[in-house]
């Protein structure tokens, strides 16, 4: 299968200054133009024996310190972020021809941040982090969801409390790339790589 990119467009000369900054104009476009799920990237770990893992996850949260998302700290992906806590997010926005891909070290939410999320979360999503085991053998759906009724029933009285085996990690960037495809395959790369004191070289990969 094969279809035609439009006419590329990013130039050097016309990207921001600021990586953050250009990728919160990409998010605002993969928004405008109603991208399924914008904030939904591809999380790439790797543990101590160096074999790769890819999964989905919701970006929930960035900033100058980094992009943030939350998960189980018992699954897989939390098991590999301690062993190597180096990390690669891609946010496909196919619609608009555009990716950008994240790379860096990954560091640990505190509790304080973790629970200030926690709490804006629909309650029954909430009780799902206490019923779910995150990365576990399941003999059967029902079994889990006979725990989502168990825990929903425990927690009928009031609010539903942060889980000590629940929390968040930031991907610090280190590198963000800019992809938009282009005609004839010639697709355009811009490169931001960070540098001493918080400043940012930009750079042209070929596609």
């Amino acid at each position: 299968m094969r279809r035609q990119y439009n006419p590329s467009a990013l130039r050097e000369e016309t990207m921001l200054a600021d990586p953050l900054e250009q990728f919160t104009a990409w998010f605002r476009d993969a928004i405008s133009a109603g991208v399924v799920e914008p904030n939904a990237m591809s999380l790439a770990t790797a543990g101590a024996d160096g074999r790769p893992l890819v999964r989905s996850v919701l970006l929930k949260h960035y900033d100058a310190r980094g992009f943030v998302f939350f998960t189980n700290l018992e699954s897989r992906k939390a098991r590999q972020l301690r062993e190597n806590p180096q990390a690669a997010l891609l946010l496909p926005w196919l619609l608009l021809e555009r990716q950008v891909v994240i790379t860096g070290p990954v560091e640990r939410l505190t509790v304080a941040e973790t629970l200030k999320y926690f709490v804006t979360r629909p309650r029954d999503s909430q009780i799902a982090a206490w019923a779910s085991k995150q990365s576990s053998p399941l003999s059967s759906r029902k079994v889990l969801e006979l725990e989502w009724e168990a825990f929903k029933r425990k927690f009928s009285a009031g609010e539903v409390p942060l889980p000590d085996f629940w929390g968040g990690f930031r991907v610090v960037p280190e590198a963000l790339e800019f992809w938009q495809g282009g005609a004839n395959r010639l697709h355009d790369r811009i490169l931001y790589t960070r540098l001493a004191a918080g400043r940012w070289q930009i750079g042209r990969l070929a596609p």
